[in-house]
């Protein structure tokens, strides 16, 4: 039964993304020249994306905190990553922001060519030249008016551990003067685990919004400080979940 499940959902996902990328092209046609934010075409994929969890039986997703998120100005979002299913239920913030996301994503069919629609943010991993490259593209938008959002671990985890953090998103908070906001991911890792494409039955998974850290907060703290701050915070809540064997 999870097999099959299994092959509806990815079908029912390429099969939907075909339809749905010709209206995403129109979309971005008609705003691009006046959205330079891409708001439109961002709030576009964010329904579009929130069709795998809203109508899939299995994954009831709850989001906790959503008053906390900082939309009064441009904010690096933060969250751990557990699953490939991440980045479809974080959609469900229905908030405006930028993913920093591998380059090999920006390449898959449709999903990927809108993430380039969108102006999300292509990394190489390992290549010194990508990150610099990413980091200025993130700086260009947060200076104008955009959210990012990153993961810090830089890759899933494969046991549920919060594994380390990688500096990138606290450097381009302190040297944008901008907030960061901790996310805390449950569940997805039980859904999808991060080797294989089988779902793994019912699942509830939910999203938690923490307390912005103020703008002024991280100015004035080093980065690798406040590095160690965000991770630790978000280790603290997760620290009475039981790791995947």
């Amino acid at each position: 039964m999870r097999m099959l499940g299994s092959l509806f959902f990815w079908g029912f996902m390429v099969a939907s993304s075909i339809l749905l990328f010709p209206v995403a092209v129109v979309i971005w046609l008609a705003t691009v020249r006046f959205d330079q934010r891409r708001w439109v075409i961002h709030r576009f994929t964010s329904l579009w994306a929130s069709l795998y969890t809203w109508l899939n039986p299995a994954w009831r997703v709850r989001v906790i905190g959503r008053e906390l998120l900082h939309e009064d100005g441009p904010t690096v979002l933060v969250a751990n990553h557990r699953s490939l299913v991440d980045i479809l239920v974080l959609f469900r913030l229905q908030t405006h922001f930028r993913w920093v996301s591998k380059q090999e994503n920006f390449r898959v069919p449709c999903v990927g060519w809108n993430m380039t629609l969108c102006d999300y943010i292509p990394l190489r991993r390992g290549s010194a030249s990508s990150i610099q490259t990413m980091m200025r593209h993130c700086d260009r938008a947060l200076a104008g008016g955009n959210s990012i959002f990153m993961f810090p671990e830089g890759t899933r985890s494969s046991t549920g551990r919060l594994r380390s953090f990688k500096p990138g998103a606290f450097e381009i908070a302190k040297r944008n003067e901008v907030p960061i906001q901790p996310i805390i991911l449950r569940g997805t890792s039980e859904a999808l685990p991060k080797r294989g494409f089988i779902l793994q039955g019912r699942h509830a998974i939910s999203i938690e919004v923490l307390d912005v850290i103020p703008a002024a907060e991280v100015a004035a703290c080093e980065s690798a400080e406040m590095l160690e701050r965000v991770r630790a915070v978000i280790a603290d809540s997760l620290k009475d979940e039981k790791p995947a064997e």
